[in-house]
């Protein structure tokens, strides 16, 4: 089997019309497309993105691009499959910039314990510090801690704990911050 896409020629199926079709709105038309393309715009997403889960993302989201600006495609401007390739290739490439300006969390919680451990005298004990930093989060308010506990000990991203905690991104980097500065307070 061959691991490239198949070449126009050999294909008889009318990308141009299916992707009119979507313009008047016929999903069997987005099907077809996805049918037949789905496995090579995976391929194009994964290699930009460099994971699968999210590349499976990109391909919905540019499926959906598809389907709401198919009737922004001109025939005469390039092919239908070229397009819809480009609106793949585009909406990877942005996940992938947005993925890369996130500011993983975790950078901040290391920051915080290198700046307590340096506090500390030398002859005390890690232990020590794992309650001390039991403690303070206790003091937290719930919603902060449980932020910075889904940040720092599941890994997870700002957007991911706000779709976890149905809160607006916004509010949970506040929520960390806050508590962040509360912990270092806490632990001086």
């Amino acid at each position: 089997m061959s691991s490239s896409p198949p070449s126009r020629t050999a294909d008889p199926f009318d990308y141009e019309s299916a992707l009119e079709a979507c313009a008047r709105g016929e999903r069997f038309a987005l099907r077809a497309l996805y049918e037949r393309e789905a496995r090579w715009l995976l391929g194009v997403a994964l290699r930009i993105v460099r994971d699968r889960d999210t590349a499976h993302d990109v391909l919905q989201d540019a499926f959906l691009q598809v389907w709401q600006r198919a009737s922004s495609y001109q025939r005469a401007l390039g092919s239908a499959r070229g397009w819809i390739y480009t609106v793949v290739r585009h909406r990877a490439l942005d996940e992938a910039r947005r993925t890369r300006r996130e500011t993983p969390v975790g950078d901040e919680l290391e920051a915080l314990a290198d700046q307590h451990a340096a506090s500390n005298a030398a002859h005390e004990l890690p232990h020590a510090d794992a309650a001390a930093l039991s403690r303070c989060m206790e003091t937290l308010d719930e919603r902060r801690r449980d932020c910075i506990v889904y940040a720092f000990v599941e890994g997870y991203t700002h957007e991911q704990i706000a779709q976890q905690t149905a809160t607006p991104v916004g509010t949970v980097k506040s929520w960390i911050r806050r508590g962040l500065l509360s912990l270092k307070e806490c632990l001086s």
